[in-house]
């Protein structure tokens, strides 16, 4: 069992270091290849593209647990919607619709959205 370790851990080492590396280089080179042409940005070094990447990772992917928590949350939420009435439901549906700007007042007419849509 320990032969099997001895050669297993530092394949997975040189295989994450690997999948790092190449990460980041097709980052870099999609960036320099797309974005100085089409927007003129700047090239970017290897190291910055890493450090998009990990920045993409944290804002889209999380910090980790392959979305447990976002199927967990996903889940309490359906479960308390099912559990309110149609009432609480509507209030809910326009309490949204205020706090996004889509409420009554928001546009200075005093207009709703389905007034607006009639019109």
């Amino acid at each position: 069992m320990k032969k099997k370790w001895i050669w297993l851990v530092p394949a997975a080492i040189a295989a994450m270091v690997l999948f790092i590396a190449l990460g980041g280089e097709i980052v870099r080179l999609l960036w320099n290849w797309l974005l100085p042409p089409i927007f003129g940005w700047r090239e970017i070094t290897f190291w910055q593209a890493l450090g998009i990447l990990v920045l993409c990772r944290i804002l889209v992917g999380g910090l980790g647990g392959r979305g447990s928590h976002r199927y967990g949350l996903r889940r309490r939420m359906a479960e308390r919607w099912d559990a309110m009435t149609p009432e609480e439901r509507e209030r809910f549906r326009q309490g949204m619709r205020e706090r996004c700007g889509f409420g009554p007042g928001t546009s200075g007419t005093g207009q709703t959205n389905s007034d607006l849509n009639t019109a």
